[in-house]
């Protein structure tokens, strides 16, 4: 145990004095001499706890108290430190003693608090640079009557004003989001950036519901911080969708973002305070990397496409071919229809527009075109319809269901000859040598976004590929035969 002298009072840190009022250290049990031993014996257990070493000088000079943490730095023990007259001889240098017996001491005169650092010299005869706060200690008239010193390692004082530094570094300056979130998830702590990104204030964020701030995402991301708080950060980073409320509506954003859990340090075991949670907006890289792969993928089934087409004999087979290949990953249904007699050229806008289903997807269940409309019947399109206006304009025409209930978007669908789970369309025309030949429809359920101009591009692509083989089908019929 360390490291005071008593004195008989705890009002200072000073040397012995003489008993007051004659009284004497052998009173008796619960007298004032048991309570002023007490509070000395609580003074040595709050100097033994502390985290920073301490010590502390009369107004002689003489080291008054020595605790715990200066014997772990030094390895001097209170036994040999106190009752010392300053460091000379033992813990500094000779030629160091009066400079650093001048500069401790200069704080009884000195208002506020001094900072100075130096060598000390440990008891195994090695030097350790140490970093020391030192201010006076008064007595009960006013008068100084010590000073102490908290001191230690400098590498421990610069490890713990980098940790600081770091930390308000993030909250301020850094160029991606931090959010500190309690153990009950939600806000305690979020930088500028992460406010942006949010689109909220960064004090308005401060214990909200990740659900107030976020309407889609959010399950994943609290998952992710449960996890987190226990059984400790993920190996490697996490990419989440999320949607984020913004004056122009909800925008979904990607991001990137790392996890750590934070323990209490003055825990005997690992206390989680909560997970510091670190992102970046990647959005616009997700999407790249997203169409990126989509074009990859579609130009690999048009080359499929072109392949298996080549091999056919029927042109109008390899038609078919070409629409199967296309529908993979881009649509749920696909319908081919053709002119009911010559194709369309120029000029011949004033004769109404029949299409004949030359062929289909099953309805209801996965499966390639299936030929049709051997009869020649005409489809009972209404005027107005998608696939009427996309022959007539001899372009692509996008339609939609719109936000309706499922009842609705099924009432929409059949009206218009399509399959009831049809909530999006695509209608690209079929052209070849300057003719319109018929068009092929699209669609989408429920499931998948709706058509995009992306979209109409691929699909026109195909069209133009279906749009030949239909050409080449009906210039082989009309070949006369040898």
């Amino acid at each position: 145990m360390s490291a005071s002298r008593r004195s008989g009072t705890t009002d200072e840190l000073g040397p012995d004095e003489p008993e007051r009022d004659g009284r004497h250290s052998a009173a008796g049990a619960g007298g004032p001499a048991a309570e002023e031993s007490g509070g000395s014996d609580l003074l040595a257990a709050l100097l033994d706890g502390m985290d920073a070493a301490l010590c502390a000088f009369d107004a002689d000079g003489t080291v008054t108290h020595w605790n715990r943490e200066a014997e772990r730095i030094l390895g001097w023990t209170a036994a040999e430190a106190v009752g010392r007259h300053g460091f000379a001889g033992w813990a500094v240098r000779s030629a160091d003693a009066e400079e650093v017996q001048g500069r401790l001491m200069s704080a009884m005169r000195a208002p506020g608090r001094q900072v100075h650092e130096f060598a000390l010299v440990t008891k195994g005869g090695g030097r350790v640079l140490v970093r020391t706060q030192s201010a006076a200690v008064r007595g009960p008239d006013g008068e100084p009557a010590g000073v102490y010193c908290a001191f230690s390692e400098v590498h421990a004082q610069i490890d713990l004003e980098r940790s600081i530094a770091l930390s308000e570094a993030l909250f301020e300056d850094a160029s991606w989001g931090v959010v500190l979130v309690d153990a009950d998830l939600r806000p305690a702590v979020v930088n500028g950036h992460a406010a942006r990104a949010l689109g909220v204030g960064r004090t308005s964020a401060l214990g909200r519901p990740l659900g107030e701030l976020l309407t889609q995402g959010v399950e994943e991301l609290e998952s992710a911080l449960t996890h987190v708080l226990s059984e400790g950060a993920p190996p490697a980073p996490a990419e989440m969708w999320v949607s984020v409320r913004t004056a122009e509506g909800e925008t979904r954003r990607c991001w990137r973002s790392g996890f750590v859990r934070l323990a209490s340090p003055l825990a005997e075991e690992p206390v989680p305070l909560g997970v510091g949670w670190l992102f970046q907006d990647v959005t616009e890289a997700k999407q790249g990397e997203q169409e990126a792969a989509l074009l990859r993928f579609r130009g690999n089934q048009s080359h499929r496409a072109a392949r298996a087409a080549a091999e056919c004999e029927d042109p109008a087979e390899a038609a078919v071919v070409h629409l199967d290949f296309a529908l993979a990953g881009f649509a749920d249904h696909a319908l081919l229809d053709r002119l009911a007699g010559p194709p369309r050229g120029e000029g011949d806008d004033a004769v109404p527009v029949r299409l004949v289903r030359l062929a289909a997807t099953p309805a209801g269940a996965p499966g390639p075109s299936v030929l049709t409309g051997a009869a020649g019947l005409p489809v009972r399109y209404e005027a107005g319809h998608p696939a009427l206006s996309c022959v007539e304009r001899a372009g692509s025409v996008r339609a939609d269901a719109g936000s309706v209930s499922a009842e609705r978007a099924r009432e929409w669908a059949l009206a218009r000859q399509w399959p009831s789970e049809a909530v999006h369309a695509l209608c690209a025309v079929l052209r070849s040598r300057g003719r319109t030949l018929g068009v092929v429809t699209f669609l989408r359920g429920a499931g998948r976004s709706r058509f995009e101009r992306s979209d109409a591009a691929y699909a026109e692509d195909v069209a133009l590929r279906i749009g030949a083989a239909l050409d080449l089908a009906e210039a082989v019929r009309e070949k006369p035969a040898d």
